[in-house]
């Protein structure tokens, strides 16, 4: 995820229980006239620095700032930065913070607190350290100043520092205390009020936020996992927003008054990655063979219901870093071609999906059928979501599925995932040409050279089946009538900062 998929989470969610229709649910005295949001699923920890789990950053989005920050058109804007510059040998980035910007307890911001947030990734290695790569020294020459040296041009820096909350700037207290992963304090629009496991996440309204004073109250996140279940309170007022639809129910969302309903373009990607650690995957020509064996319309029908595109690389069409990519029709008698000339004929299948990404088992229940043929047996091993990141983590796999979400900048589609350093290259894929040219792509300061640099380095990607890309869904989400002021997103942020009830803001 932000990307993210970046690796991910936690405890299994539980049903929304069900309330009489027309009453909305009774979370207590915190979280009432707040804007009820329903997740697919319950955050791990609500540290940002920690976390790759997607349900948390849906709650962090809402909690923590970055220096710079995407727009609706992912294109980097002031945050906790107001203005920056760049010197002329392009290795020396100066940050001037904003003025007044307080966090959740009431103390102060200051360039330190950026110093101890980007050296704490950096030091202990946590999960967007790559992120820092070129960064050779972060220094606050005073406080309100960060000065940051890189080891070369970056063009890709100010993605990599506020791309996604991953990147948060984060209170010394807070992480010295260990409780930013329970109760974290940040500078956002909303801070952090009570949890109950198992059910939800409150939020309240930061009236000393440093942008516009959110119009809502608070925010409560309930956990429901299943989408049908949150569509059918969406639509008896229970709650206010999901973005857990069932995509078969949207074709008939799309002419129901009773609520808004959005499909977006996104640039998040599914794909499959085979474990090359272990034989025969480690065969190119054998990870080839199930490339040509699985069929992607199937699977994208099956799991979206035709509100995905299918894709055979990870960046979509419209993107002005598409690159065009069909080597992979499916097609059994190439599979079967190719298993041969591998001398390979592998007979059981073991792939990884997770009950929490719904996706992943419908997918899984298709490429069984679809390999069978081969006669390699597909053992479908669904798992929690924690389970998941830690077998993948572990290699404990032959082929696993999963999404990237919230990818921005070409470096955050390929990077991690392919180079032989990744930091999220679970499936221990190392070419030294795409190593070459990813590195490459991270220096290159000439729009139109970089673009040729990442559409060389994706076909050899997919060439190489370091991933099997299926395809880019789109950000469904649904709200109630009564909300406005939010805006979906194709980046998947969740952000309540302008949203409004009509209901009354803050008190």
């Amino acid at each position: 995820m932000a990307g993210m998929a970046t690796a991910w989470l936690a405890a299994l969610v539980l049903v929304f229980t069900a309330c009489s229709t027309g009453e909305r649910v009774d979370l207590g005295d915190e979280a009432s006239g707040n804007l009820i949001a329903a997740i697919a699923g319950e955050p791990d920890q609500l540290d940002p620095q920690k976390t790759s789990a997607y349900f948390s950053f849906e709650v962090l989005e809402n909690v923590f700032d970055t220096l710079v920050e995407p727009d609706e058109n992912l294109q980097m804007q002031p945050a906790l930065a107001e203005s920056w510059e760049v010197s002329p040998d392009q290795l020396t980035w100066t940050f001037h913070l904003r003025d007044g910007v307080r966090w959740h307890d009431g103390t102060p911001l200051t360039a330190d607190d950026v110093v101890y947030s980007y050296r704490r990734i950096i030091d202990e290695q946590l999960t967007n350290v790559d992120k820092f790569s070129a960064v050779t020294d972060v220094s606050a020459p005073d406080p309100a100043t960060v000065r940051i040296v890189v080891s070369h041009p970056t063009p890709n820096l100010l993605t990599n520092l506020g791309g996604f909350k991953g990147m948060a700037i984060v209170q010394r207290g807070n992480v010295e205390s260990g409780q930013i992963a329970t109760h974290p304090i940040g500078t956002g629009p909303f801070a952090f009020a009570g949890r109950k496991s198992g059910d939800s996440i409150t939020l309240k309204a930061n009236p000393h936020y440093w942008g516009p004073e959110p119009r809502v109250s608070g925010v409560t996140f309930r956990f429901i996992s299943e989408p049908a279940t949150a569509l059918s309170a969406l639509q008896a007022g229970e709650i206010d927003w999901t973005d857990s639809v069932p995509p078969q129910r949207v074709a008939q969302l799309r002419d129901d008054d009773s609520l808004t309903l959005a499909v977006t373009p996104s640039n998040d990607y599914w794909y499959l990655a085979l474990n090359e650690a272990r034989a025969p995957w480690n065969d190119v020509r054998v990870r080839q063979a199930i490339a040509y064996g699985i069929d992607r319309d199937a699977i994208a029908t099956a799991t979206s219901y035709r509100t995905a595109a299918i894709n055979q690389l990870a960046i979509p069409e419209g993107n002005p870093w598409f690159t065009s990519y069909d080597r992979y029709r499916f097609d059994l008698d190439e599979s079967k071609r190719l298993l041969d000339e591998a001398g390979a004929h592998p007979e059981n299948l073991d792939m990884l999906v997770t009950s929490e990404y719904p996706e992943t088992v419908t997918a899984a229940q298709i490429i069984a059928d679809n390999l069978a043929p081969l006669g390699i047996s597909v053992n479908i091993r669904t798992v929690d979501f924690a389970t998941w990141l830690d077998e993948q983590n572990t290699g404990n796999f032959d082929m696993l599925m999963m999404g990237w979400l919230g990818n921005i900048d070409p470096d955050d589609f390929y990077y991690a995932q392919h180079h032989s350093n990744g930091t999220s290259n679970a499936q221990k894929f190392s070419d030294p040409e795409v190593d070459r040219l990813l590195d490459a792509g991270r220096v290159e300061t000439d729009t139109a050279e970089r673009k040729d640099v990442y559409a060389r380095a994706a076909t050899r990607i997919a060439d190489e089946v370091s991933y099997i890309y299926l395809y880019n869904p789109s950000v469904i989400q649904a709200w109630s009538n009564d909300l406005s002021g939010y805006v979906a997103r194709r980046d998947g942020a969740i952000r309540f900062r302008t949203a409004d009830l009509g209901r009354g803001g803050p008190e």
